[in-house]
Order: structure tokens, then C-alpha cells, then sequence
């Protein structure tokens, strides 16, 4: 098991890039197995969940090839479909959640899409129903073998039908949209994720040939097609990174400027960190965080404490609750944080509390942080990354905390972020891998 050792209280200083995003990755690579053409990708993350789900292509008989610089191509012009049905695939597919996705094209353009359950963070019941009602939708066959967690759908046509999605989920949204894209007729999906993710694998997948409309809306509709083409795509900068970057300046008291961040694409993201009294500013295409001694939370009109809350896009993603939460113990003020869709996401908070944060965990899914405004610094200890958000949370408290502090399971945090520690080090901060 690796670990970082970090010695804190130092602030930073420079220019940081962020990663391609994790999450529209994840959907991206799973569509090239929807057509037999070359697809080039670019601004990929070297992420270990990425570098997993490459390798998991590769297994399918998928021809990968690293272009350099980020750029990936893929050609999956003779998939080995019965691979699906070895132990080998069983293991792999398992190892990380994304694989879910490979399913829906899978489905639509050989018949059959196979996965064992995925695996992932460890922050509560993270269901597949969605994903699944939406193929039997379509007109697939459905069936879960419950002694090996593992799951089928098969059809020899997926014809276009309206539904109703029971929960926006990003990755249950791309799935059915892949499987749509080459079904019978017109599919119509409404309450759809509408995520930029989504808007990237849309217009990913209408540079192929598919009929995609309702872009950016949660009511896509998706006039099916015989066959898909080849394509090149970019994506976006990770807006999660970009989050994760203004916190690490503000709990630091560092000036740092976020390079290429994609702006117009970050919705309310910027906001929510000017809402917990941090200064940023946009130049151009960067976010630049200036030194800040000091950040007051706002309250709202009536004098009210502030609720951080997370919600479907455009609401505020809750990947970044463990970033706000952990920036708002060396703030001025309270702030409520309200995590509503996973039931073991806060419980990271003890290890906070444990470095002198002020906070009350009222509930699985809510905690009220009380900033100490720098009149008590975190202290340096040594603790565990739960999970991938949590894993960083908790580094940048370590980066602003007295002493030393020891983040033991690393491997987590290289799940999402890429080569997070060689990256902080060109910006001053003192941290090493062990």
C-alpha cells in the first residue's frame, strides 16, 4: 500500500493544468465500441480507472494505440464478444464501475452486452436499476445470475421507445443513449442526465453519424441509425481537478492560476467557492485564486446559515461536497453541508475532526462545519483515503495543516487524479510518495 508524506503549512505558487475529465472518459471510451472505424481520442487522464477500462478494450480485442500526449486511438473492428463470458473478463470488468458502459453498445451492435457488478468508491448503495430498465425498454432480455453478481441483456432488434428515466444518473443516461443510438426507430429519453459529460458523448457520437437532438436538455431524443462511423474527439478539461484546485489555494493561502480550464462548461462551480468567500477571478480561459489571508461564508438575505447542497446537472456536482467541506473549517462562518445522494460520503469527516476541525456530523448525509478562521490550524496526523474525493479533501487539508501528515491507501486518490503529487510539487508543496 503506498502513501503520501506531506509536511503542510507551506503556500504555493504557479501555474496548474488540469487533467482530461475522468468521468466524460469513461463514457467516451466505452463509445468506440460502437462502430468497426478508427476513433481517435484526445486529452485522455492517465488515471488508474482509465488506464483500467483501456486495458479492458484492449481484452475485447480492441486494437489500442497510444499516440502520445494524451491522444489514444481505437479500432474495434473484430471484438471478441464471447471474451464477456471468461473469468478473466469477470475479474477485470469488476475492478472498476465504469465498465458498466461498455454494455449499451455492446447490446446494440452485437446483440449482447455482459458485466459482472462494478466496482468503485465505497460511498453507499449505488444501484443499476436504471441501466437496466432502460435496455429491457428497448426491448432487451434481462437477467442477473445472483451467486456470481453478474449481469445480461440480450436482443436480436432494440427498437426506439419513449421512457421515463427513475433518477438522472450520468452513467445510466450514456448507456441507454449508446444502446439507442443504432436501435429500430426513435427513442425518447426523458429525464435524462444533461451533465456536460452527456453533452460531450452526444456530440461525440453525432460526429459518428448518430441523431442526437436535445442536447443539454434532460429530454434527448435519438433517431436511430444502421451503423456508426469513425471519429476524433477532445475532452474536456475535469471540472472535478478545477474544483479541487481552487480549494487547495484558498486553504493554502496560495496564488495560483488554473490553466485551460474550459470555463463556459463549469456551471455553477465558481460561484459555489465565491459563495464560501473565496476571490476568483476568470482571464481568458483560467481561473486565477490570489492570495487570500482571509474568506468569509456568505449568508443568505435573511441571515441565514448557508446550504451547500448537491443536485443533477446544472446543480452543484457532489463530487466537490469533500472539497467545500473540508475548505469551509479554516473559513469565517458556518456552512451546512447537505450530501443527498450517497449515505457514506461524510463519514471521511472524523479524520478532519481529528485535526482540530470544528464540525458536526448530524447525520449520514449532512454535516454543519464551523470555520475556525485560521485562529486554530489543522494539526498533522496520520489517516486513511476512503475514497477519491475524500482521498484529495483530505490532502489539501494536510497541505495547510502544521506538521506533518501520513495519507496512507494512495492508490485511491490515483484512481481520479494524475500524477497529483509530481503536479503539487512544481507548485512548492512538500509532499512525497512512499
Amino acid at each position: 500500500m503506498n502513501r503520501f508524506e506531506i509536511i503542510g503549512g507551506k503556500r504555493l505558487h504557479g501555474e496548474i493544468i488540469p487533467q482530461g475529465a475522468k468521468n466524460e472518459a469513461l463514457q467516451i471510451l466505452c463509445a468506440v465500441l460502437l462502430t468497426s472505424q478508427r476513433c481517435v481520442i484526445h486529452n485522455v487522464p492517465d488515471i488508474v480507472d482509465v488506464n483500467k477500462l483501456i486495458e479492458l478494450l484492449a481484452a475485447l480485442n480492441v486494437k489500442v494505440e497510444k499516440l502520445g500526449n494524451g491522444s489514444w486511438a481505437f479500432t474495434a473492428d473484430n471484438v471478441d464478444v464471447d471474451y464477456m463470458v471468461s473469468e478473466e473478463f469477470k475479474k477485470k470488468g469488476s475492478a472498476l464501475r465504469g465498465s458498466v458502459m461498455i454494455v449499451g453498445p455492446l447490446l446494440t451492435r452485437f446483440g449482447r452486452g455482459y458485466i459482472p457488478k462494478p466496482g468503485g468508491d465505497k460511498i453507499g448503495r449505488r444501484r443499476m436499476d436504471t441501466h437496466f430498465i432502460g435496455f429491457q425498454n428497448l426491448g432487451a432480455s434481462f437477467d442477473f445470475d445472483s451467486v456470481e453478481s453478474f449481469y445480461k441483456v440480450e436482443a436480436k432488434e432494440l427498437k426506439g421507445v419513449s421512457m421515463l428515466l427513475d433518477e438522472a444518473s450520468v452513467t445510466g443516461t450514456a448507456n441507454i443513449l449508446m444502446a439507442a443510438t443504432m436501435a429500430t426507430g426513435i427513442t425518447t429519453i426523458y429525464n435524462a442526465a444533461c451533465e456536460p459529460y452527456i453533452q460531450q458523448l452526444c456530440k461525440m457520437l453525432n460526429s459518428m453519424g448518430a441523431k442526437i437532438s436535445g442536447v443539454g436538455s434532460n429530454l434527448l431524443s435519438i433517431e436511430g441509425v444502421k451503423e456508426l462511423g469513425g471519429c476524433e474527439h477532445r475532452m474536456l478539461p475535469d471540472m472535478i481537478e478545477i474544483g479541487s484546485f481552487i480549494g487547495l489555494a484558498a486553504m493554502t493561502q496560495s496564488n495560483i492560476r488554473i490553466k485551460d480550464t474550459g470555463y463556459d462548461h463549469l456551471g455553477i462551480i465558481p460561484d459555489v467557492f465565491r459563495r464560501l468567500g473565496i476571490e476568483l477571478y476568470r482571464d481568458g480561459d483560467d481561473i486565477v485564486i490570489p492570495e487570500q489571508e482571509s474568506y468569509t461564508i456568505n449568508k443568505y438575505i435573511d441571515g441565514s446559515i448557508l446550504t451547500v447542497s448537491d443536485s443533477p446537472w446544472p446543480g452543484f456536482t457532489p463530487d466537490l461536497l469533500s472539497i467545500v467541506l473540508v475548505v469551509a473549517t479554516q473559513a469565517s462562518g458556518s456552512v451546512l453541508i447537505h450530501q443527498k445522494m450517497f449515505e457514506s460520503r461524510l463519514f471521511f469527516v472524523d479524520k478532519l475532526i481529528d485535526m482540530g476541525a470544528q464540525i458536526i456530523l448530524c447525520d449520514p448525509h449532512r454535516a454543519t462545519i464551523i470555520g475556525l478562521n485560521r485562529k486554530y490550524k489543522l494539526r498533522g496526523i496520520r489517516m486513511t483515503s476512503p475514497d477519491i474525493r475524500a482521498g484529495v479533501a483530505l490532502l489539501i487539508a494536510a497541505l495547510s495543516a502544521e506538521g506533518t501528515s501520513i495519507i496512507d491507501n494512495i492508490e485511491q486518490i490515483d484512481r481520479g487524479y494524475q500524477n497529483i503529487d509530481g503536479r503539487l510539487q512544481a507548485l512548492g508543496a512538500q509532499i512525497k510518495r512512499f
